[in-house]
């Protein structure tokens, strides 16, 4: 399919913010009388579905500490449930499982997930949340918890499943898609973007959207703006020169066993787990792997075709410009499944259960993980740029959060959303930043 010489929106990105943004923008154009969805292209330079997006473990979840961020997942979670089946979603729920360090953390959640009518339990006490624990999974052994919030919405899907049901959403609506294509440069004029240049030719555009996910840094250069921005923290203190995008590594894996190997008592597949413990950490030779606060996440998944989840990620420690050119190349490094991940993570599983001591030697050597593209502040960016370049920069909680498309074609066309306010990038200025929490998550 030749590719178009101009389009009234263009849209960088063929993968969850990409299209979810396509589709839901080609449905406000026709109920509002204002176009239709062959107003809309979207370019990739790979395929549907071939970044972050079609690699991610594919857990989604409310479970923030930040208000803005759990406002937001509510409001995805319910694009998740519309079409559970073309979306491949699997609604079974979600689990924090925290350390008294964390205590107070969860019960802050466990609050506001009430006031905003999300369903969840909270559990308190060791014993008690040993005990809840046990009803789920006869062979729980993890030490040193003392909160459990379990979300009953929530869960996991298929990634490449859910990003092409998103495409064919889109393309039902007119959307023209097409793959293929790399974007080379942007053409500015009087301050905003006139046309996108790319290998088959320039595409005019009125409104661009970029939603590129850790191939960020490339576009942002693009449009002229800022590697290095100051940060106004909490207490006022001016930080200058902090890098606008950090990569860190995601380290994730598959442990080669059945995925009902993780069933419950009920012999059901149970709710995505995320255990957060200060308890030591030893591997199968008893020998000490860390003694500090430390986190898995994991679930049975036939997708993965085992138990698949992953820990606490790392900063890639190269240059940022010799690492993202292609965060999913054959040469990047998130393709490398660490021997300390994989001792770590089914030392941890046998931490929390029993049924996997000695089952080490199963993990899968495949390639897992990525690269994540960070902000300053670990949260993502929306907002626009050079008068008409709307930035989706999700700071790695891309995937999960699918409705931000919905709230972006809104505010695409002039209805501003009240969800992605928190997420200007004025507050690195103004210093209303999202605040920290206690997790060893970059992103909780």
């Amino acid at each position: 399919m030749q590719l178009p010489t101009q389009g009234a929106y263009v849209i960088i990105g063929a993968g969850v913010h990409g299209l979810s943004t396509a589709w839901h923008l080609a449905k406000e154009l026709k109920a509002r009388g204002r176009g239709s969805g062959e107003d809309i292209i979207v370019l990739d330079k790979t395929g549907v579905a071939a970044g972050a997006s079609g690699i991610a473990c594919g857990v989604i979840r409310n479970n923030y500490f930040q208000p803005a961020m759990r406002q937001l997942m509510a409001h995805s979670v319910s694009v998740w449930e519309s079409d559970a089946e073309a979306f491949a979603y699997h609604p079974v729920g979600y689990m924090q499982i925290s350390p008294e360090v964390m205590h107070a953390d969860v019960v802050q959640i466990y609050k506001e997930q009430q006031a905003i009518g999300y369903p969840s339990t909270l559990v308190e006490g060791e014993h008690e949340c040993r005990e809840y624990m046990r009803n789920i999974f006869d062979d729980w052994q993890a030490e040193n918890i003392t909160s459990i919030l379990h979300e009953h919405r929530g869960g996991y899907a298929n990634n490449k499943a859910s990003i092409r049901a998103l495409a064919a959403k889109a393309q039902a609506e007119g959307v023209r898609i097409h793959t293929g294509v790399r974007v080379t440069g942007l053409s500015l004029q009087d301050g905003a973007v006139k046309a996108v240049e790319t290998d088959q030719g320039t595409v005019r555009c009125e409104h661009l959207v970029v939603a590129v996910g850790p191939w960020i840094r490339d576009i942002w250069k693009m449009l002229d703006l800022p590697q290095k921005i100051t940060v106004k923290g909490p207490d006022g203190e001016l930080y200058h020169d902090r890098e606008m995008w950090t990569y860190w590594s995601l380290q994730e894996g598959v442990l080669g066993v059945e995925p009902s190997f993780l069933a419950d008592n009920e012999g059901e597949m149970p709710s995505v787990i995320h255990v957060d413990t200060d308890a030591p950490l030893y591997d199968e030779n008893g020998e000490l792997i860390t003694d500090e606060l430390w986190g898995i996440y994991y679930k049975p998944d036939f997708y993965f075709n085992g138990v698949q989840g992953g820990a606490t990620p790392y900063i890639v420690d190269q240059p940022a410009d010799e690492v993202a050119v292609d965060p999913y190349g054959p040469e990047s490094p998130d393709f490398v499944v660490g021997e300390d991940f994989a001792r770590m993570w089914t030392s941890a599983l046998a931490h929390c259960h029993k049924r996997f001591e000695g089952k080490g030697h199963l993990f899968s050597r495949e390639p897992s993980g990525g690269i994540g593209c960070f902000t300053p502040d670990s949260f993502p960016v929306f907002d626009v740029f050079r008068q008409n370049a709307y930035v989706i920069a999700d700071s790695n909680h891309g995937y999960k959060m699918i409705g931000v498309g919905a709230l972006v074609a809104r505010e695409l066309l002039d209805e501003s959303q009240e969800l992605l306010e928190p997420f200007r990038f004025s507050r690195y200025e103004t210093g209303k930043l999202h605040p920290t929490s206690n997790s060893p998550f970059p992103w909780s």
